[in-house]
């Protein structure tokens, strides 16, 4: 089967989720359509993470992260010649939508194709959750509600992903994301390690993962030697990261994050809303105590009193912080909680599976019937 990924943002999880789709549906091939952040990640580095056999990629230089009419006509033009060309050429029987700007220009694409029933959509974190303007996420529900009317499956990533659609009036179906478990003896026990306690994170340094609030909690602790934050990764909005008792890594590869995240004590999101986030996912499979903010996405991953806990203010974490600092056994039990129901509930295996017999059920269902302009003009009621 040949599998179009069509995806803006080549970065961050997006990247380790289309590794785990290439991994595993190794019989397939898979082309990705891609825009480029390189002030996020640098094509020439995801390049060496995707070097697999059954992948090529085509670049989509028109794409762009924000909300521009002019640069999206253009973007959407672009695409439609791409995928003309592949859907000629015999190149396309799937065409897999990553994040909300491929997925709403590709779905009008796919629809003015012809192929709308051959495409999957996956948002992997819900547009209209992640502005602090009301008004600004009011605009992005309506652009994802029109969107729909023009076909294919939306795939939410987690439970609650799935809630916040259904509550928009979109239809939806849930695969969770995955992360492969690891053996016991690949997972070290550091807690504490040299009398310091290690609270992590990691990933983009930007709005979504906010900050602040991650150096405001910092802060509360700069007074005490024993405390060290991390955060593993980089970002535009690094300046936030003020407090002196937290460490910015910078990128790194997937075995020296690996590493930092193993030698923590704890994982700590701040996050203001997620899909699933792969990182967090990755602390569960490392035997990490979680302490995540009570959003969509991130709640999924937290089974209250076992393997964390999550917060909804400052205080909260404040308080739920120095909890675990006090109990160090407490904190191996959660780990070993967390390993348990990363293997049981998010093995990235069952994950790929599922979207196997979804492509192919895609792939092999007769076309939907051409959509009225009355619908278009009052969705999918």
């Amino acid at each position: 089967m040949k599998i179009v990924h069509i995806v803006e943002p080549l970065a961050g999880g997006i990247v380790t989720f289309l590794q785990s789709l290439v991994e595993n549906l190794d019989n397939d091939f898979h082309i990705i359509i891609h825009g480029e952040r390189k002030q996020v990640t640098p094509f020439s580095e995801v390049k060496i993470q995707l070097a697999y056999p059954n992948v090529k990629f085509l670049r989509w230089k028109s794409a762009q992260r924000s909300l521009r009419v002019k640069a999206d006509i253009s973007a959407a033009i672009e695409l439609y010649v791409i995928l003309k060309r592949l859907k000629k050429n015999g190149s396309l029987d799937i065409v897999h939508l990553h994040s909300s700007k491929g997925g709403f220009i590709g779905r009008i694409v796919c629809w003015l194709l012809g192929i709308q029933h051959l495409v999957v959509y996956t948002p992997n974190g819900a547009p209209f959750l992640g502005s602090a303007s009301s008004f600004s996420n009011y605009i992005y529900k309506r652009l994802e509600k029109f969107a729909s009317v023009f076909g294919g499956q939306v795939v939410c990533c987690s439970l609650s992903e799935q809630k916040a659609y259904e509550l928009a009036g979109i239809n939806v179906m849930m695969i969770n994301n995955g992360t492969p478990s690891r053996p016991a003896d690949c997972v070290p026990d550091n807690f504490q390690e040299n009398n310091l306690f290690k609270i992590v994170t990691s990933g983009r340094i930007v709005n979504q993962k906010n900050p602040a609030l991650f150096n405001s909690i910092a802060a509360y602790f700069e007074e005490f030697d024993q405390f060290e934050f991390i955060w593993a990764g980089d970002g535009t909005d690094r300046h936030l990261l003020t407090a002196k008792n937290i460490r910015i890594t910078g990128w790194l590869g997937k075995d020296e994050l690996n590493g930092i995240v193993s030698s923590a004590d704890m994982y700590l999101s701040t996050a203001t809303f997620e899909g699933l986030p792969f990182s967090v996912l990755e602390a569960l499979a490392l035997k990490k105590p979680v302490l995540l903010t009570d959003c969509v996405g991130n709640k999924d991953l937290v089974m209250k009193g076992l393997n964390g806990g999550t917060f909804q203010h400052e205080n909260e974490a404040i308080n739920k912080i120095l909890q675990f600092y006090n109990n160090s056994s407490m904190l191996r039990i959660m780990g070993e909680h967390s390993a348990n129901y990363c293997k049981n509930t998010f093995d990235y295996t069952d994950t790929c599976e599922r979207y196997r017999r979804l492509y192919h059920k895609a792939a092999y269902k007769q076309p939907a019937s051409t959509i009225h302009l009355n619908q278009l003009a009052h969705g999918n009621s």
